[in-house]
């Protein structure tokens, strides 16, 4: 995996900066790169929008001029839109943001995503010098976004590449083994005889609560509380658990 770091080039505003140190504090990023930056008053509004990148990535943070990318960097430059086709070279080809993992994973060198400024985004004599174009497709009627906004987009698109699956346990969905779903599967079988469901329809609707549960890639979890569900309500159908209408009032009683 490359290593990532983040450029933002003549930003105009110090809010803008401290929002795309945090949208790198939120997808693993911690190496930002300023050119020509605007002042960064620790009791300002940039620090103010970084979070808790405050604490790390803004006051460490590296002055550079734009040469310094060139140099040292594989660079993706960040654009909204571009204009071009395949008879002009300074935009065009371009990625989408989506597709940047896939092009970056196995590059050996170390790599910087660079972003321009708030009204005029990055010079074409900038673009010409860095080695890829990426732009984020948008509705046609108004494609221009938000420099942090923008960021915050690539970033999250390149979060495979810098955040580990300890790091983000939600998107590593844990599927049910399937000794726990076979289990489900028996009790709903059971389920369906218990209420009285029609016998004919049985291998039928077993099928269709298989084909659904295969799509639903349920949890180990889901599928015991499930089988929970079922087991009880064929129990109060059988009548192993009264229904509430047939059980004592307590307030009788006393």
């Amino acid at each position: 995996m490359p290593q990532i770091a983040v450029a933002v080039v003549g930003a105009e505003t110090p809010g803008n900066v401290g929002t795309i140190a945090r949208s790198m504090k939120n997808f693993g990023l911690t190496d930002l790169y300023l050119v020509d930056p605007p002042e960064l008053d620790p009791e300002g509004e940039a620090y103010g929008f970084a979070g808790h990148a405050r604490e790390d990535v803004l006051p460490n943070a590296t002055t550079v001029d734009f040469e310094y990318l060139v140099e040292n960097f594989y660079t993706v430059a960040c654009t909204a839109i571009t204009n071009e086709d395949a008879t002009k070279h300074v935009r065009y080809p371009f990625v989408r943001p989506a597709e940047l993992p896939d092009e970056l994973r196995d590059l050996e060198a170390d790599v910087c995503i660079v972003f321009g400024r708030e009204s005029v985004g990055l010079a074409n004599e900038e673009l010409e010098r860095l080695d890829r174009v990426c732009s984020i497709p948008a509705s046609g009627d108004y494609p221009v976004l938000n420099l942090a906004q923008a960021a915050t987009i690539v970033l999250y698109e390149l979060r495979e590449l810098t955040v580990s699956e300890t790091q983000h346990p939600d998107e590593a969905h844990e599927r049910a083994n399937e000794h726990e779903l076979e289990g489900l599967y028996e009790t709903f079988d059971d389920y369906l005889r218990d209420v009285g469901h029609p016998e004919e329809k049985i291998p039928k609707t077993n099928r269709l609560f298989r084909r659904l549960l295969a799509r639903a890639h349920p949890t180990g979890r889901e599928a015991r509380t499930l089988r929970g569900v079922l087991r009880r309500g064929a129990m109060r159908a059988t009548g192993e658990i009264p229904r509430p209408d047939d059980e004592p009032d307590s307030r009788e009683e006393n």
